[in-house]
Order: structure tokens, then sequence, then C-alpha cells
């Protein structure tokens, strides 16, 4: 008895979607319209955040570029500068060189032409 009253609920449970009016079909479609709705609004919102964040990663980059391009020239200019400077010390340190080995050349000579 109890097998048969569960077969005949299962039964009616089973039929009465088949059975609803076309209001409750109708409800339904409208509730699966506004999910497929709802889904293409969010898929828009994510497409243009995307394009948004885009943009602000393109400016953001080009401005750590342009710092980057900046900070190049003043440390190329501050190389330049300490590279004159190991120039110009190099150019007096042989030109002092120089005129040590001319001045022993006289000391030499002066030593050995004594009269």
């Amino acid at each position: 008895m109890r097998k048969t009253v569960l077969s005949i609920a299962m039964a009616l449970f089973l039929a009465t979607p088949v059975l609803a009016d076309s209001s409750i079909k109708d409800k339904g479609k409208e509730v699966g319209e506004a999910f497929k709705k709802a889904g293409k609004e969010t898929g828009q919102a994510f497409k243009e955040a995307g394009k948004e964040t885009g943009q602000a990663f393109k400016k953001g980059g080009k401005e750590v570029g342009q710092g980057f391009k900046e900070i190049g020239k003043e440390t190329g200019k501050e190389a330049k500068k300490a590279g004159r400077s190991t120039g110009e010390w190099f150019r007096d340190a042989g030109r002092k060189t120089g005129d040590a080995f001319k001045q022993m050349g006289r000391d030499i000579r002066k030593f050995f032409t004594r009269e």
C-alpha cells in the first residue's frame, strides 16, 4: 500500500509541470530571458572595464617610459661629465709624466756633460 501511494504521488509530482498552464511557462521563459539579458549586460560591463583598465595601463606605461627616458638622459649627462673629468685627469697625469721624463733627461745630460 505504501509503495502504491508513493508511486501515485511521484507520478503526480512528475506530471504536474506538464499540465501547468501557459502563464507559468511564460514566467519561466521570462526568467530565462532575464538571465540571458543579465549575462549579456555583465559581459558588456566586463568588456568596458577591460578597455578602461587597458587604457590606464597604456597611459601609465607611457608615463613610466618617459620617466625612464628622462633618468637616462640625466644619467648620460652625468656620465659624460665624469668621463670628461677622468679624461682630463689622465691628460694632466700624462703631461706631468712627460714633463718629469723631460726633466730627468735634462738632469742626466747635465750630469754627463759637466765640465
